[in-house]
């Protein structure tokens, strides 16, 4: 039999919602949790769909479980599948008036603490009769959902052109690396220097993010690393959170946190970091016009940007 066939007749739903919830929660630990499961009888079902595919789907290591590029692209088609049958199931018990108009975008944690607040609120003094679904997540996750259909737009970062293919991109602004920290911070009272600032718990995004990436970059190039009292989270309320009421020190992009230090709720240190700043930007579907609804919220996503 050939191989496509044999997969075929053995692939089954628990390997794909196993393989997104990995995908989503970074962790096999964390992913297990989601479904309820048992640690080892997830990674069983993990070992049988890599060994259904013929290749690795994660690179497993001590701080968790990384997509490879086989991976990302096959997320694409897991989450495809999975949504069609929510949308079946979703058409099995819909009533024939159930038609309201529903919007949904996806954004990475940080663009949607920084953006989508006002946003939403110009736009349903717009649109007051439409729902908004919103879903953070990392761009992986991001550019899966557009391709599956799940997601109308997304706000993200660019990729690899083969997982770029079937979708557009709009640049909206740069965002650069800022390191902040509460107003009553002692390091404020103190000689700010980057090895300085690493005796002090941080709070940083998961490994295999680009903030991260960034991150260790910057402290690379001061001959610095992370401190051991580090949090990995992508959760930006978690991190914003901890950081208003503790001595933490968040390494977050630039956009997330603008209107905290406009109001003098945090405020960044004064260290140099490198580069002119990552591209955030929209992301649609080449081949499927978004609907009226769908334009309204990018027009007020455009009208949000600084000129």
């Amino acid at each position: 039999m050939e191989k496509n066939g044999l997969f075929n007749q053995r692939i089954r739903l628990r390997h794909l919602h196993t393989f997104v919830a990995v995908a989503q929660q970074g962790t096999l630990g964390r992913a297990a949790e989601t479904l309820n499961l048992s640690q080892p009888a997830l990674s069983k079902t993990l070992n049988e769909l890599e060994q259904l595919t013929g290749t690795r789907l994660f690179e497993r290591g001590r701080l968790g479980a990384q997509l490879t590029l086989v991976g990302e692209q096959f997320l694409t088609h897991a989450v495809k599948v999975l949504d069609a049958l929510n949308h079946a199931g979703q058409a099995l018990t819909r009533k024939e008036n159930d038609s309201v108009d529903v919007v949904r975008i996806g954004a990475l944690p940080t663009a949607a603490l920084g953006i989508l607040p006002a946003v939403i609120g110009q736009f349903h003094q717009q649109q007051s009769d439409i729902t908004l679904q919103v879903a953070t997540m990392n761009n992986t996750m991001l550019l899966a959902g557009l391709k599956s259909g799940e997601l109308d737009l997304g706000i993200g970062r660019m990729s690899d052109p083969e997982l770029m293919n079937g979708l557009n991109y709009e640049l909206l602004f740069l965002e650069s690396l800022k390191l902040v920290v509460r107003p009553g911070h002692p390091l404020l009272n103190d000689n700010i220097t980057l090895s300085r600032v690493m005796e002090w718990p941080a709070v940083v995004s998961p490994k295999g993010t680009v903030p991260r990436q960034n991150a260790e970059t910057l402290l690379a190039s001061q001959g610095c690393r992370l401190p051991a009292t580090c949090i990995e989270t992508l959760s930006a309320s978690l991190s914003r959170q901890l950081t208003v009421d503790y001595n933490y020190v968040w390494f977050v992009p630039s956009g997330a946190v603008k209107e905290d230090l406009r109001q003098g709720t945090l405020t960044a240190l004064p260290v140099p970091t490198q580069g002119a700043g990552e591209p955030i930007g929209i992301l649609t579907r080449v081949d499927s016009p978004l609907s009226s609804g769908a334009q309204t919220l990018l027009a007020s996503i455009r009208k949000s940007m600084p000129v």
